[in-house]
């Protein structure tokens, strides 16, 4: 199965990266290590991860405070967001899985 990402979990992903290489070289790249290795868990277990509303489950990072919000759809995991656990928990509820970028 594939992923996707919605647009907006793409770039808090990307801003998330971005932000962990500022704080120490190297660990922008450690951070979307960890992000890719759930979201490999993911495509490889979708219904591993409980619910947290609605069809949305989430897969937690290891060795970061975040985690991945996604949807089981028919063809593929749709990322609905690479969410930070001690912020604002409900921003992505309006995310639908109606526009995709390929990984």
């Amino acid at each position: 199965m594939i992923f996707t990402f919605h647009p907006a979990a793409e770039t808090e992903f990307i801003e998330a990266v971005d932000y962990y290489e500022k704080c120490g070289k190297g660990l922008g790249y450690d951070f979307s290590m960890e992000v890719y290795s759930a979201i490999r868990n993911v495509v490889d277990f979708p219904k591993a991860w409980p619910i947290v509303e609605g069809d949305a489950r989430r897969c937690l990072t290891n060795r970061f405070p975040f985690g991945v919000l996604y949807s089981i759809e028919p063809d593929r995991i749709f990322i609905l967001a690479i969410m930070h656990l001690r912020r604002h928990p409900d921003y992505w509820k309006e995310r639908k899985p109606n526009t995709t970028s390929t990984p």
